[in-house]
């Protein structure tokens, strides 16, 4: 074969070649498009709802006019100020509520710290209820704690054999009623001495006896109160919590009724609310070491209970066992409490039947059928020579002998 033809051939071949490749490449082109439109046809499902004319329409102007803050603040001053105002009012009302809860359950928890505390450190508690806490403890209405002197022998007498209870009637009081009562009182200064062992003989013979861990001294009663509330709510578990001087006269069964109308409010402070003057001047009765903190010389105390009777609710007790530590103590006890309390959401109450005067006052409001608290001397900061005109006045001002045991908590 010559060389000419093996060209003609060669280049036959070649040509064929070349339409057969353009036309499988089309092909290909053309099959790829087909299959590619059949994937990404998305079907239009029934249950998506398609966007409206006008949902269009805000997405484009709200791409036209972008994310500028000046648009988007003139948005926010356009809506409706009422719902603005409900909205603001829901969130303030849903803090407030967050607020009285966690205070809530912080006083449970000082209350279960205090009573640990107690537990491990071993506190100081009367023989005759030792045993009696062991088992469980149950929901008391009040504790009553009567604040005495090492001295005041014959004052505890005199109120034992008028309003206080004692023996077998004290006993059914706190299992019938949920009422205790003691006599509070710390220890000398020489531990273990002749005061103390004659307190301890009283507390063998009556059992009514809450011994403080505390030195007794009458500069030192904002502690003596503060120990007080703390032991007592690490050892009796009662709605409320009061305080008495052993120079006061008081109707039990009264206290507890005027007591359990507020039983279902949160932090309760009662008495007879009052603010005198801070006094400056050394040498004064009531006078007041730290007056510079209370302003100019001139100026009053804050609203605050008077000391002879007053009665506080237990997650206030509580407060005082989780933070005793750190809570000031100002000269005078009723001053102390107050302004213990002055900062927190509590409830003050002032009720004048916890101050009453002895006979006629006193009187003539039972005769009224307006039964008083606690009757005392304003004069004397409690009823004048005490051991010997309590019975006399139990006589003319107490409530019904029976009227303890009658009496619905």
């Amino acid at each position: 074969m010559s060389t000419k033809n093996k060209g003609e051939i060669f280049s036959s071949r070649n040509l064929v070649s070349k339409k057969w490749t353009f036309l499988l490449c089309f092909g290909s082109f053309c099959f790829g498009i087909l299959f590619t439109d059949r994937m990404w046809i998305i079907p239009e499902s029934k249950d998506m709802p398609r966007p409206s004319v006008s949902t269009e329409a805000e997405r484009l102007k709200l791409i036209s006019e972008g994310c500028d803050p000046k648009n988007l603040y003139q948005k926010e001053v356009n809506r409706d100020p009422q719902a603005l105002f409900g909205e603001v009012s829901k969130t303030h009302n849903a803090i407030q509520a967050l607020d009285k809860t966690i205070s809530s359950l912080e006083m449970e928890l000082a209350a279960a710290r205090s009573a640990q505390e107690s537990l491990i450190n071993g506190a100081p508690i009367s023989n005759d209820l030792e045993k009696k806490q062991i088992p469980g403890k149950r929901r008391y209405l009040m504790v009553v704690g009567i604040n005495t002197a090492f001295s005041s022998r014959k004052r505890r007498d005199s109120v034992r054999t008028t309003w206080m209870p004692s023996g077998e009637k004290r006993k059914k009081l706190e299992e019938e009623k949920g009422i205790i009562i003691r006599f509070v009182i710390g220890h000398s200064a020489t531990a273990g001495g002749i005061l103390d062992r004659s307190i301890e003989a009283e507390d063998k013979k009556h059992g009514d006896f809450l011994r403080l861990d505390h030195v007794e001294g009458y500069l030192e009663l904002s502690g003596k109160t503060k120990t007080y509330f703390s032991t007592a709510v690490s050892k009796w578990d009662a709605e409320f919590y009061v305080k008495v001087d052993d120079d006061v006269h008081v109707n039990i069964a009264t206290l507890g009724e005027t007591l359990v109308r507020h039983r279902k409010k949160h932090r309760v402070y009662i008495g007879c609310m009052k603010s005198g003057p801070v006094l400056s001047q050394k040498g004064v009765r009531y006078h007041e070491p730290e007056y510079w903190k209370f302003g100019e010389n001139g100026n009053k105390y804050f609203r605050h209970a008077t000391g002879q009777l007053y009665a506080i609710s237990r997650d206030l007790a509580s407060y005082i066992a989780l933070n005793q530590h750190v809570l000031h103590k100002y000269a005078n006890e009723d001053v102390t409490l107050g302004a213990w309390f002055i900062g927190l959401d509590v409830t003050h109450i002032d009720d004048r039947r916890l101050c009453c005067g002895t006979p006629p006052d006193c009187e003539w409001k039972a005769q009224a059928g307006n039964i008083c608290v606690a009757s005392f001397d304003w004069t004397c900061s409690g009823i004048c020579r005490s051991a010997d005109r309590i019975k006399e006045v139990h006589k003319r001002c107490g409530e019904p002998e029976n009227a303890i045991w009658k009496a619905r908590f």
